[in-house]
């Protein structure tokens, strides 16, 4: 394979994802020494994107829209970081350290939205890699985006856990007006020690409750997805039950929940990581977790409590307040399609 040897040097064109990934494999991590280093110790490396739009398939929707490629807020459950290996990159420090910035990603999502094939079928945005993590303040390719939607007049749902997404409330209440909007905010837990040790980059629970509240007092359709519950870290019933009551007192129109799954990149990080925070689990996570899903039964004991507590606090279910739109929430929808994974018989680690 040939690689360019100025693939980076100032003044060309960004590489296309598919360079940056043969680079990397080529050379290793390394090779992106002049991916732009900020403040937050992150090396940003502009790629060029040949498409915006991703067909996916077994997930509620059938578009997908990510700008960025990476997070830095560096969550330790996220299921994105597997998707790190497809560039030869690790799961581990790689995912929240190096991320990919598709520069042109709102130019091909016009021209995408403009093709006469193009039905305006629901788009799911920001649900690999959060589209309104730190960086989006500088480049703006989620607000880009967003505005390229209203313009075409596609319904849109869009998942984070950036209360920067408050930036945005113009186009998204246009967006709620027209073709349709909802906004699915993830805070699985407002305990904060939970909090800085399985989300290290995000911000604050209830400064995300906040922007929900902000967003529904302007009309937009938003709520939280407690997702994922993390089995006797973010488990216990007070817990919950706080985390609901905080959900309700800020307005949200609904709230959608699902327990953690494991798999691939995502499962050797997060069990090396509970290994170093939480050793006493570590047994009971390789009973719970002998597949990618928790057991049947364990889930549907989680979603009875979550039940009994929206009942007790006047919130709606995600299904109950979607307005008949489909709802970019692949963690709960895979699960809730059956686990072949784990058989009924499965040992339950009760927490």
């Amino acid at each position: 394979m040939e690689i360019a040897p100025l693939l980076f040097d100032l003044g060309r064109k960004p590489p296309t994802t598919r360079q940056v990934a043969d680079l990397v494999r080529a050379r290793g991590a390394e090779a992106l020494a002049e991916a732009e280093r900020r403040a937050d110790a992150a090396r940003y490396q502009e790629v060029r994107c040949r498409s915006a739009l991703n067909r996916v398939k077994g997930m509620p929707f059938q578009w997908t829209l990510n700008p960025y490629r990476g997070c830095t807020h560096g969550c330790h459950y996220c299921y994105a970081r597997r998707y790190q290996t497809q560039f030869e990159l690790g799961a581990d420090d790689d995912f929240a350290s190096i991320i990919f910035v598709k520069t042109n990603v709102v130019d091909v999502l016009r021209r995408e939205l403009a093709r006469p094939s193009w039905r305006g079928e629901y788009v799911a945005l920001g649900t690999a890699t959060d589209c309104y993590q730190p960086i989006e303040g500088y480049y703006r390719l989620t607000r880009g985006a967003l505005e390229a939607l209203r313009d075409y007049r596609n319904p849109v749902g869009v998942v984070t856990k950036g209360p920067m997404i408050v930036r945005d409330t113009d186009v998204l209440v246009d967006l709620t007006k027209g073709p349709g909007c909802g906004v699915y905010v993830s805070v699985p837990t407002v305990d904060e020690e939970a909090w800085r040790l399985l989300e290290p980059g995000t911000a604050p629970p209830l400064q995300r409750l906040r922007a929900v509240r902000e967003l529904v007092d302007a009309g937009i359709r938003a709520g939280v997805l407690m997702n994922p519950i993390v089995p006797g870290i973010t488990s216990k019933p007070a817990l919950l039950e706080r985390t609901m009551k905080a959900i309700a007192d800020h307005g949200a129109r609904f709230v959608g929940c699902n327990v953690m799954f494991l798999e691939g990149g995502t499962r050797d990080h997060f069990m090396r990581w509970l290994a170093q925070e939480f050793p006493h689990l570590v047994d009971g996570y390789n009973q719970l977790y002998a597949g990618k899903y928790a057991p049947p039964a364990y889930r549907k004991e989680v979603r009875n409590v979550i039940g009994l507590l929206r009942r007790q606090y006047g919130v709606n279910g995600r299904d109950e307040d979607d307005d008949g739109k489909e709802t970019p929430d692949s963690q709960g929808k895979a699960q809730d399609a059956g686990d072949p994974e784990s058989p009924p018989d499965q040992p339950i680690f009760q927490w």
